[in-house]
């Protein structure tokens, strides 16, 4: 008879725990998870997955625009936020099925109830204890508006995915990825966006070029951002919404929208009481393996707080369910993750920022272009694309790739395979362009930007 109930017991239904567990059950595991919510995680219900649908839907406003000057002749646009968040609720319906029948084909286990730990190899759920040989702690993230007066009053994007209406008036606190990428959804739809950080240019760990051109861009489409600005607190007053701002300035709205952080979700788990050691944010403290403090217990994904990104728990996941079934342990490799902001337009990196790059190298070659795109050489819209390449002068390897523009993580991704691969400038440089395409900019830079140091004595 086995000595446990399950080879590995998975708290966690969302990307990195369902590929862990689909790995693992295709090495022969038996395997079970819990997921107290919804399968697929915050990608696929409240992230990834919603948001870049929304984003789709808030660049027709402009689309329609853009079409006259191509020779079409389109009447009166008018968008239906209900219908739009009814489709988006259908689609997201459908991928919470397809990963249940993802996990049921595979032979896991699904309990649909919240879990904690009682010791290391016990897992209980709705009062009846599991036990496993190997414990998978995925339990994400959630996010957080900081207790400010009238904290209850604000959404976050959670809530934000299912507003009965578009409101015509938001505030957007906050200057990370979700941020940005909401304040171009409402403002694409044709509501009235302000959009406030506390620090002096929003996008932190960004390109600071990358950063600066984002933020005229945005400008330019009609989104008020505000730097070192923060909201003091909020206040409602008949059927607005009034926040304060630690300046004195008053500004109104119909919603208050924070986008400040999230929260590892690990509180009422019992991790603490099984021995395993938390950051003090409340995050799983793991080792290049995804080990945590207790040998048998894993944690994946952005419960660990490394890199939040979906491929990267996805990485995770597979790797960490690799080494404990599959005879051939791996490390998840976090060293060159290329990323994309889905905002209007997008950015698309990877490797180092300029700063970091000069950080570890020294000397290096910066390149640099901003163009307009053909496109709007008919329709005549103010909007730039730009791209930089940062290349260690002593290897001649390119460490760093930056975009803004449209399809921007869709080109990066490409050159993301490149850069993993060790690519020179001078290999970027003999490879033949696609024309007309925005991605041939990054094989055509010849000149080098100036030195910061020349520049500043020019």
């Amino acid at each position: 008879m086995p000595k446990y109930d399950y080879d590995l017991f998975t708290i966690g239904g969302g990307s990195g725990g369902v590929r862990a567990c689909r790995v693992a059950a295709g090495h022969g595991a038996r395997v079970a998870v819990a997921e107290d919510r919804y399968l697929g995680g915050t990608c696929v219900n409240v992230g990834c997955i919603p948001k870049k649908l929304l984003v789709y839907a808030a660049h027709f406003g402009e689309d329609f625009e853009d079409a006259a000057a191509f020779g079409w002749k389109v009447g009166a646009a008018k968008f239906d936020w209900q219908r739009l968040i009814a489709n988006k609720n259908r689609e997201i319906e459908r991928l919470n099925g397809v990963y249940e029948r993802l996990l049921m084909d595979s032979g896991v286990d699904i309990i649909a109830d919240r879990a904690h730990l009682s010791d290391a190899h016990t897992v209980v759920v709705n009062g009846k204890r599991h036990t496993a040989r190997y414990i998978l702690v995925a339990t994400g993230a959630w996010p957080v508006v900081p207790p400010i007066p009238g904290a209850e009053l604000a959404i976050t994007s959670n809530q934000a995915f299912f507003l009965e209406s578009l409101p015509g008036r938001v505030i957007i606190v906050g200057g990370g990825y979700v941020a940005v990428e909401f304040a171009g959804i409402f403002n694409g739809m044709g509501a009235e966006v302000t959009q406030l950080y506390r620090g002096p240019l929003f996008l932190r760990g960004f390109d600071d070029d990358v950063r600066a051109v984002l933020a005229e861009e945005m400008r330019k489409k009609g989104v008020k951002v505000l730097f070192d600005a923060d909201v003091a607190r909020i206040e409602r007053r008949g059927a607005e919404l009034r926040a304060e701002l630690r300046d004195g300035t008053e500004l109104v709205a119909d919603a208050v929208m924070y986008a400040t952080g999230r929260k590892p979700t690990t509180a009422g788990l019992g991790l603490e009481e099984a021995g395993v050691k938390l950051a003090e944010d409340g995050a799983v403290l793991v080792d290049a393996w995804s080990r945590t403090s207790v040998e048998n217990i894993f944690a994946v994904g952005d419960v660990t707080n490394r890199i939040n990104l979906t491929p990267v728990a996805l990485a995770e996941g597979r790797a960490v369910a690799d080494t404990m079934f599959g005879d051939e342990p791996k490390k998840p490799d976090h060293t060159g993750v290329p990323s994309a902001v889905f905002s209007q337009p997008s950015i698309g990196k990877v490797g180092l920022t300029e700063a970091q790059a000069r950080e570890r190298h020294g000397a290096i070659g910066v390149y640099l272009s901003t163009f307009t795109p053909l496109k709007h050489t008919l329709t005549g819209r103010d909007e730039k694309t730009f791209v930089k390449l940062i290349v260690d002068q002593a290897s001649d390897r390119v460490v760093g790739i930056h975009m803004v523009g449209p399809g921007a993580g869709e080109i990066i991704q490409g050159f993301a395979v490149a850069m993993k691969a060790g690519a020179t400038k001078a290999q970027f440089d003999a490879t033949i362009g696609i024309h007309p395409t925005a991605a041939e900019e990054f094989v055509s830079l010849r000149e080098k930007a100036p030195e910061p140091a020349a520049e500043a004595a020019e």
